[in-house]
């Protein structure tokens, strides 16, 4: 592969990553509204859209900005359920803010900087962090449902996804921090 390659290739992820990273902060703030419909809202808000004569997915908005306040006063699964993923989607922002500038390193063709090992531990960090927040929704819902099901959802896979990402992490992380420090001293001989 050609230096040129590598940076297109760079530059399409690089833009990839931004897209979600943007879709990702839009959809943040509906979480609420989409946690309280459950599966029953989407029919409703097709039905409510018929009725004013707005577009479904203003329709949509509209209803799941009136739950962004409303969510605190429902049952407690329905607040466990947002918290946690208001705050895995807080953590994933901050990845792919993280890998938005990892990738930007790539593509001016300066990948091993200091700065890239610094961003993948903090990339490594969120993973862990996620990773705590999942076993602690597994073993709240143990307490909440008192049966072992919950180790059959989502957020038991999550646990070791997470926690070997940031590993992953770390490692390319010291990666990084040591061919900077290489480079570093390659630049300091002549």
């Amino acid at each position: 592969m050609k230096h040129t390659d590598v940076r297109a290739l760079s530059r399409f992820v690089y833009a990839l990553v931004s897209a979600v990273f943007v879709l990702n902060l839009l959809v943040l703030p509906l979480v609420p509204g989409m946690v309280a419909m459950k599966g029953d809202g989407l029919a409703e808000c097709g039905r409510l859209s018929l009725e004013v004569s707005l577009p479904a997915p203003v329709v949509f908005l509209l209803v799941c900005w009136q739950y962004l306040w409303r969510i605190w006063r429902m049952g407690s699964y329905d607040v466990v359920l947002t918290v946690f993923l208001l705050f895995c989607g807080g953590c994933t922002a901050v990845i792919l803010w993280q890998g938005r500038r990892v990738l930007g390193a790539i593509a001016k063709q300066t990948p091993f900087c200091r700065e890239n090992g610094v961003s993948l531990r903090r990339a490594a960090v969120c993973c862990f962090l996620i990773s705590g927040a999942a076993a602690l929704r597994v073993c709240w819902g143990f307490w909440y449902y008192r049966t072992i099901l919950p180790l059959l959802t989502y957020n038991a896979l999550f646990v070791p996804l997470f926690l070997m990402a940031g590993l992953l992490c770390m490692v390319m992380s010291a990666l990084f921090r040591q061919a900077a420090q290489l480079k570093e001293e390659n630049d300091l001989t002549i």
